[in-house]
């Protein structure tokens, strides 16, 4: 089931009156929560790092979003599911990409990385995505 019928199953919408545009477009806005709210989540995770750096929310931000895809590849990496060579070979990219954006030298990689990353850290950490769609959900 996609991202954008199990939102509508949640919600009690029937995604069969939804035409394809506002189904890829719902998905498109769920897929933008679902990052917003594990940056969140780094955020706290580094707070003390901001604190004793003497961050502001800007710098904060600007931090977060700079290393937002490394942070998820580590996550994944911690989890010893994968390893470097496993998320290239999920995410058809060449491993020395994804070292690259591991260790922070790409901090700009492109959208559908993210998205293979992203969905990749969903099948290692499902009840983390689970509590972040109950809090989407409840907002």
């Amino acid at each position: 089931m996609s991202a954008a019928k199990l939102l509508c199953h949640f919600e009690g919408v029937n995604p069969s009156i939804l035409s394809k545009e506002e189904i890829l477009l719902l998905e498109a806005v769920l897929f933008l929560r679902i990052c917003e709210e594990l940056k969140e989540i780094y955020k706290i995770q580094h707070k003390d790092y901001f604190r004793i750096m003497k961050f502001n929310a800007e710098m904060e931000n600007a931090m977060i979003e700079t290393n937002y895809v490394r942070c998820i590849i580590n996550d994944i990496l911690s989890t010893e599911e994968y390893s470097l060579p496993g998320i290239a070979y999920y995410t058809h990219k060449p491993e020395d990409v994804i070292f690259e954006v591991a260790t922070g030298k790409n901090t700009d990689p492109s959208s559908s990385l993210l998205r293979k990353i992203i969905e990749l850290h969903r099948s290692v950490r499902p009840n983390l995505y689970r509590e972040i769609m109950k809090k989407i959900l409840t907002v």
